[in-house]
């Protein structure tokens, strides 16, 4: 069987910046063990399956190497690309039905596409020993929702950052955001997800739902301009909207073709 594939650097203006990932057309799917596999082939940390089920609506799942995932933001965004871009998707509006409920990719003006996201904003907690010695820090602030969000005083702290993942890894949660007041912008952040499968990750849109509403509440507005300052980086504007965190950012294409299974 051959099937088309796209790799597409997600949040970025420019190839070999942002967070790649690989996204899959599909007219069905496949057996998830099969999907899975082919995830782990790519090594990319997020491969995006979609089957179209109407006009501009399709179901979209993703893949980490190791495991599915309720929500990825970057292969949400590559997969939009692709349709708007390389499979002639009309207007500016597509829906996907997902393990998260129904999200949105808008086309907006200069290449911006916006996804439309629920909050999941983090309830504080006590930091577990395995944060501090896998973090080899002490944030200032800890909180808890998919992921644990660690709050440092300053980008530097963030940017300094050298984990333990087989320690964070023991962490029961999908991942760790560390966060900072940015210098050129509102927030930075890096996410850790070594449990599954992904050390550090490029640039994370699902960290955001969680970011957002912690950013907004701190600093007292509701659009903000956010950096993700792994060593590819990325760039991501964001809104909170209520429950709702919009997410904007563009997309390259940057491979484009066929893989036999």
């Amino acid at each position: 069987m051959k099937l088309p594939l796209y790799w597409v650097d997600a949040f970025t203006r420019q190839a070999f910046a942002g967070n790649p990932a690989a996204v899959v057309p599909l007219t069905d799917w496949l057996p998830d063990a099969l999907m899975q596999q082919i995830a782990f082939e790519n090594g990319l940390a997020e491969t995006a399956f979609f089957v179209r089920t109407g006009p501009g609506r399709h179901h979209l799942r993703w893949f980490t190497p190791a495991v599915e995932v309720d929500l990825c933001g970057h292969a949400t965004l590559a997969t939009g690309h692709i349709l708007f871009n390389e499979l002639g998707q009309p207007g500016n509006l597509v829906t996907f039905d997902t393990r998260s409920g129904p999200l949105t990719v808008r086309r907006l003006e200069q290449g911006l596409l916006e996804m439309d996201f629920p909050a999941r904003p983090a309830a504080a907690a006590p930091a577990p020993p395995e944060i501090i010695r896998g973090l080899g820090a002490t944030p200032e602030f800890v909180g808890k929702a998919r992921d644990y969000l660690c709050v440092f005083p300053t980008e530097e702290q963030v940017r300094a950052l050298n984990p333990d993942f087989a320690t964070l890894g023991r962490l029961d949660v999908v991942g760790i955001i560390a966060s900072a007041p940015g210098r050129d912008c509102d927030f930075v952040s890096r996410f850790f997800a070594p449990r599954v499968g992904i050390p550090e990750d490029p640039v994370t849109g699902s960290t955001h739902c969680t970011l957002v509403p912690y950013w907004a509440q701190r600093l007292g507005k509701n659009s903000l301009h956010a950096r993700q300052i792994s060593p590819r980086g990325g760039e991501l504007f964001c809104t909170l909207a209520g429950d709702r965190v919009q997410v904007a950012g563009r997309a390259v294409l940057y491979l484009r073709g066929e893989i036999t299974v």
